[in-house]
């Protein structure tokens, strides 16, 4: 599926006059774009029946998407990169309402006059706009249809006893970029919602960390009932690699792991 070689998001985009990127070989022979005095972050590029996809891991549940000339932020979180140097934004999504999910210094740095957002139904009643989609709702913008699905917590609970993530206030998302389908899991545990998902996504950015998402064995489980061919483990805030990878080759040595990051 991923049979383009690794490029990177330039986080400062200079104007037309400005001085242009130059290809550079790294130690490892891999295509890098470097601008001068700018900074970068590394993406990967699919290819769809419609075009190339490129997608970028920016940390923790923040991700973006470039895609037919449009960019798509999730989540965008400024604790993990400076968003005034990042793509400015033709759609934001956000998942739930937390901090670390809704953060205004980073939307304000990439929205634009006409930046449109999806969010769920606390996430507009925070921000004050904002289109609303609740779990099992389907929507599409600018031809990329998107499906808006269960995030929830059934074990890790506060100590009152409220869920983290109760269900149906957060939302997960599945993306159709062309022929390849994404899953953005959100804040969520091995919920029985993922069964359906199986063998239908393409791409899945799953979380791992306690006691807001999954342990290991649930995180495991979740990635049995997805299966996706390629898999982000993110959101975490540890993650054994020897003993998930070892688990998750027992579960379908055909799943691709990506490199992490917290």
């Amino acid at each position: 599926m991923r049979n383009l070689l690794p490029v990177f998001i330039v986080l400062f985009i200079f104007s037309a006059c400005g001085n242009k990127s130059k290809a550079m070989e790294d130690s490892k022979g891999k295509d890098s774009l470097q601008m001068e005095q700018t900074e970068y972050i590394k993406s990967d590029i699919y290819e769809t029946n419609k075009g190339s996809l490129a997608v970028t891991l920016v940390g923790h549940g923040s991700l973006i998407f470039d895609y037919a000339g449009k960019i798509i932020h999730v989540d965008p979180y400024s604790q993990v990169a400076d968003y005034s140097r990042l793509l400015k934004a033709d759609l934001i999504i956000l998942t739930h309402e937390h901090a670390d999910h809704l953060d205004t210094v980073a939307i304000n740095a990439v929205r634009k006059s006409d930046t449109h957002f999806i969010v769920s139904k606390v996430c507009n009643e925070i921000l004050g706009y904002g289109d609303v989609v609740k779990n099992g709702d389907k929507t599409a913008w600018s031809d990329i249809a998107i499906d808006v699905v269960p995030a929830y917590n059934i074990v890790n609970k506060k100590p009152d006893g409220e869920a983290y993530h109760p269900k149906g206030r957060g939302n997960g998302y599945i993306f159709t970029f062309g022929d390849k389908r994404i899953y953005v899991a959100g804040d969520t545990e091995n919920i029985p919602e993922m069964d359906s998902l199986k063998g239908k996504i393409d791409i899945a950015f799953m979380p791992k960390n306690l006691p807001y998402t999954m342990n290991d064995e649930m995180f495991v489980d979740a990635v049995k009932k997805v299966q996706p061919k390629v898999l982000y483990p993110y959101h975490m805030s540890e993650f054994d690699q020897e003993k998930i990878g070892n688990a998750l080759k027992e579960v379908n040595t055909k799943i691709e792991i990506r490199p992490m990051k917290n």
